[in-house]
């Protein structure tokens, strides 16, 4: 793994991002949502996105909760959209390097070479699957993070 990428889905058709994926040549989606199964999102729904990926076009897809925020985080962020209590919040859980090791774990395992972490907000700016790259960037000498 040279390039770690991220992608949000929102404010993107099916076919704008699938042909995203493609082009990159995203090898697995790593779903990292609390809650992926809202009736407001759309193809990006957990059950119809890994049937899509995996059977459409041959892109793996793994969900792991475990690296999005707590609902705690959600919850605060929600309701003060202060994105800097958001930010120190979500870097304290990855404080003790857990998520990263979860995430290089899982990578190792299934054995992907181009992951991507995938989310709801349109823009890496300010989003959980930034600082959660940036955090594993900082583990894995000479990664590169590209924010589809």
């Amino acid at each position: 793994m040279q390039t770690l990428y991220t992608i949000g889905y929102t404010k993107k058709s099916l076919e704008e991002f699938i042909e995203i994926l493609k082009k990159a040549e995203v090898d697995c989606v790593v779903d990292i949502r609390l809650h992926n199964t809202s009736q407001l999102a759309g193809f990006s729904k957990k059950d119809d996105l890994e049937y899509l990926l995996t059977q459409g076009f041959g892109i793996g897809y793994v969900h792991m909760p475990e690296l999005a925020p707590s609902e705690e985080i959600l919850s605060a962020y929600k309701a003060s959209n202060d994105w800097k209590a958001y930010e120190e919040h979500y870097r304290e859980m990855m404080a003790d390097e857990w998520m990263v090791y979860t995430f290089l774990r899982a990578q190792e395992q299934a054995g992907w070479e181009k992951p991507c972490l995938l989310c709801a907000e349109e823009k890496a700016e300010k989003c959980h699957r930034r600082l959660l790259a940036e955090a594993i960037a900082e583990q894995v000498e000479g990664l590169e993070v590209s924010h589809l």
